[in-house]
């Protein structure tokens, strides 16, 4: 988990202070590729919380899911029809979702942390 952070906090670092830049014309492709990655990324983190992590599962869906939201995008765009639309709503409700959980996982937690609720109850309440 500490890697995924420091991962994290590079990337970000790396982002702001490179100067890359990219025409406008992308933009599409590019946002529709970032919500497929953080769809994945939720994913992952949701994954680790209920302890069923799998990187091989997690690499092959955050590329896969990334190729195919561009792919739509730019299939799409080519016929003129809004397909990306199809990859904001599939990634955007799993991402909330997966927040969701993530964050019943995390309230859960504090809960049992704080005694409000013991230990044994955490099996019945997921």
């Amino acid at each position: 988990m500490i890697f995924a952070l420091i991962g994290i906090i590079l990337g970000v670092a790396l982002g702001f202070l490179l100067p890359i830049t990219y025409p406008p014309g992308y933009s599409l492709y590019i946002s529709v590729a970032i919500l497929a990655a953080l769809d994945s990324v939720f994913g992952a983190f949701r994954a680790s919380l209920e302890e069923k992590f799998d990187i091989e599962i997690f690499v092959s869906g955050f590329f896969g899911n990334t190729i195919l939201a561009v792919a739509l995008a730019y299939i799409g765009d080519r016929l003129g029809v809004p397909l990306y639309y199809a990859a904001i709503f599939a990634f955007g409700g799993r991402l909330f979702q997966n927040l969701a959980v993530i964050r019943r996982i995390a309230i859960h937690r504090l809960r049992v942390a704080r005694g409000s609720i013991k230990a044994s109850h955490k099996k019945q309440n997921k």
